[in-house]
């Protein structure tokens, strides 16, 4: 496990995260939700007193064990599905800051529990989710979220926990002198690639590998945006593209850990921006429920690319956070399902109501689910002009 000086080193960045994800300021007296799985209480710890020390109000929440998931999915009644608890909404409208500790103790145990259930209990909260990113699309709160190592994720990693510790601390900086200097830089820099891809009049991407050929539309007034803060780490680049101009195929040749479930070899087919085919070398049934789960579960909702210039992360580390973030050889591409961000809007995202959203084909959904593809591959942009320019390859944006 970490030293403390890491961990004090992880808390730092966590509240550079924070702040770096907030449009607004944070002021005496905010408040900073800390949700921590039990594996990683004493990062929770420093982070309490960091955040007191600044003059803020730390709410702290343990979040459930692998067994007490297991026991909800497998003993609620319809009712208690979708119970969401008093104070809950009321702490979400008024809470300015999130940071979540992931720090799983199992990544498998829901792999028995019917996923229409999963899918229950997820639409019943995302109307949680919709005060939080209202919130943040007027510039009242910021979220960041980091992963703990634990024996569950390096065991499905394949690495000792100590290997597994080590990449985390490589990925993040944390055996540097000064981490949050480093993300200072990386941000610096992913700042000018962002203005380079947004300069562009863009009618298409289109991604090709071994196994993909998607042609994206990113539709009216959209940027693209990422490393901001939100993760720890993120070295993604994204934008929520217009569902409805989707067409072709998707490869996720890494594997996937989603709901307690492990996915493995999807492949999507796309047509008039919805999946018309769904295929998975494992677990196609959970993906397939997945994918139903609400009406914009199988369209698209974001579209990411990793430089390996910025990413340390050269393993598979059965952990998304990571594994969207892969940079090893050719970098990588993930499409997610699901819901879209609306801070990729490049208007106020404040005005956004749902009816501006449906309109320019911003998609909503209970879900949220990347799926990675490390292959070599090819993004050009198909510009309104009509030209067609290589912005990615070998791993790498052609800036």
């Amino acid at each position: 496990m970490f030293t403390d000086k890491a961990l004090e080193n992880y808390a730092e960045v966590l509240l550079w995260g924070i702040k770096t994800a907030r449009s607004g300021t944070y002021r005496k007296n905010d408040i900073i939700l800390v949700r921590y799985d039990l594996a990683a209480v004493r990062l929770a710890e420093i982070l309490q007193k960091k955040i007191l020390q600044r003059g803020m109000n730390p709410v702290l929440r343990l979040s459930a064990t692998a067994t007490m998931e297991l026991n909800f999915y497998a003993l609620a009644n319809p009712e208690q599905l979708v119970f969401q608890a008093p104070g809950d909404k009321e702490l979400f409208e008024q809470v300015h800051g999130s940071i979540y500790l992931h720090a799983p103790d199992s990544l498998t145990h829901l792999s028995t529990v019917d996923s229409r259930k999963i899918g229950r209990a997820a639409v019943a909260r995302k109307p949680l989710r919709d005060i939080l990113n209202k919130r943040e699309e007027k510039g009242l709160f910021g979220w960041t979220l980091c992963s703990c190592p634990t024996p569950a994720q390096a065991r499905h990693a394949r690495m000792s926990l100590g290997e597994y510790t080590k990449q985390i601390s490589k990925a993040c900086y944390l055996d540097k002198a000064h981490p949050v200097r480093e993300w200072q830089g990386i941000l610096k820099n992913a700042t000018e690639i962002k203005k380079w891809l947004n300069a562009m009049s863009v009618k298409a991407y289109h991604i090709e590998s071994e196994r993909i050929d998607l042609t994206i539309t990113p539709g009216e007034k959209r940027r693209w945006i990422g490393i901001s803060g939100h993760n720890i780490p993120s070295f993604e680049l994204f934008l929520s593209p217009d569902w409805r101009g989707t067409e072709g195929t998707y490869y996720a040749n890494q594997p996937s850990f989603h709901n307690g479930n492990y996915v493995e070899g999807v492949r999507l087919e796309f047509k008039q921006g919805a999946t018309i085919k769904i295929q998975a070398h494992k677990n196609e049934s959970f993906v397939k429920k997945q994918l139903s789960m609400d009406q914009g579960a199988n369209k698209v909702g974001e579209f990411s690319l990793t430089d390996i210039r910025f990413s340390k992360i050269d393993r598979f580390m059965a952990n998304t956070l990571y594994d969207e973030n892969y940079g090893g050889s050719y970098g990588n591409c993930h499409l997610a399902v699901g819901s879209s961000y609306s801070d990729t809007f490049s208007g106020n995202p404040a005005r956004l109501t749902k009816e501006i959203k449906e309109k320019l084909g911003f998609n909503d959904s209970a879900l949220h689910w990347d799926l990675i593809n490390t292959e070599s591959k090819t993004v050009s942009a198909v510009l309104k002009s009509g030209k067609k320019q290589v912005i990615y390859e070998n791993g790498k944006f052609n800036y």
